[in-house]
């Protein structure tokens, strides 16, 4: 064996035939194969429709034997959409911890440094970028023999109303799980989703370039607790946002994001709405940030303006409603939060913003 363990990054949405010939070309190639599922700690989206659990689910019905064995094991890394340090450090974790387990069970400080690990994949675009992160491990790069095939081309074909399964691109378990997803809500919201964003984009085709979309959203904290939105509409219908929306065109930012925060929350204290230039007065101004990632919304090239709203501690938080776009705005403590029911990059965004 040319390495003792092998580690495999993706996504993974869904498991098709070039993955297998990753994981097949590495159990050849290593005594152990590390797989780890990528966007395990993210809510249902165009791009990551389906949970941790259920890819652990598709892989292991391909290789229950070299799971069962330990040839092959699977463990979730979360995403980490504007820290690479701290994603870095997950993997090397997860990757440490797997080998330790398997070297010497029960001891932690098993030294592996003699151990020796690879990393492996297709090195066909940015997205496995993550090949040249880990200069400590070896690099076992696949040349594909399907084609490069596509997740993303994948997706598209399989929701929508009259969905394509991909018989020529994905293993048989895989196949037998996207049949029965179909019959699932969870389908039927994605479906809606994507057609919402088909029609949406389908209004600037026109455009004689690919349009980029200016938003503000409002990370409002007060007393340990943050201040959120559910989505009433699609995408996302029924997840947690921040306050936010587009900027008007004849409006500064940082106006917007004052706007957005009173027609979404109507935010009161003990006096009645909050006037605008009493909102001003709580923008912590030199914490604003731009979040940017190219795919942090399925609509199009998005950039936000994030405005850090400090309010003043206090035993009873300030009034709100949901209004407008929101269904309904609640009041949050940080530390009861689920990465998973968080709109787009909000989950993301808000760690950024408060540090937590």
């Amino acid at each position: 064996m040319t390495y003792d363990y092998l580690a495999f990054v993706g996504r993974f949405q869904p498991f098709h035939l070039g993955h297998k010939q990753v994981v097949d070309a590495a159990l050849e190639t290593a005594g152990t194969v590390i797989l780890l599922i990528g966007s395990a700690n993210v809510a249902r989206s165009q791009r990551n429709p389906f949970t941790y659990e259920e890819r652990a689910a598709m892989i292991n019905a391909i290789y229950r034997h070299e799971i069962a064995t330990k040839k092959l094991v699977l463990r979730p890394i979360d995403d980490f959409t504007y820290n690479d340090m701290a994603w870095t450090s997950a993997v090397q974790r997860q990757v440490t911890d797997v080998v330790r387990e398997l070297e010497n069970p029960g001891d932690a400080s098993e030294d592996i440094s003699q151990t020796r690990i690879g990393l492996t994949g297709f090195g066909k675009d940015g997205s496995s970028f993550y090949l040249k992160m880990f200069p400590e491990w070896g690099n076992l790069d696949v040349k594909p023999k399907f084609g490069v095939l596509s997740s993303t081309d994948i997706r598209e074909d399989y929701f929508r109303g009259n969905p394509s399964l991909p018989h020529d691109a994905c293993p048989e378990p895989v196949i037998e799980f996207l049949q029965g997803f179909r019959e699932t809500e969870a389908f039927d919201q994605l479906v809606r989703e994507a057609n919402f964003v088909k029609d949406y984009r389908a209004k600037w085709a026109a455009a004689p370039f690919p349009p980029t979309f200016v938003t503000v959203d409002a990370v409002v904290v007060q007393s340990g607790h943050v201040l959120l939105v559910t989505r009433g509409q699609d995408p996302g219908a029924g997840l947690l946002a921040l306050p936010g929306g587009f900027v008007d065109g004849d409006e500064k930012l940082r106006n917007a994001a004052i706007r957005e925060l009173k027609e979404e929350t109507q935010i009161a204290d003990q006096k009645g709405p909050i006037p605008p230039a009493m909102l001003g007065s709580f923008i912590e101004d030199r914490e604003t940030r731009v979040f940017d990632d190219p795919y942090r919304s399925a609509r199009g090239r998005t950039i936000t303006h994030a405005f850090l709203f400090r309010l003043p501690d206090r035993d009873a938080l300030f009034k709100v409603k949901g209004s407008d776009d929101a269904a309904h705005a609640q009041w949050y403590r940080l530390g009861d939060l689920d990465p998973r029911h968080f709109f787009d990059d909000h989950w993301f965004i808000l760690q950024e913003m408060t540090g937590i």
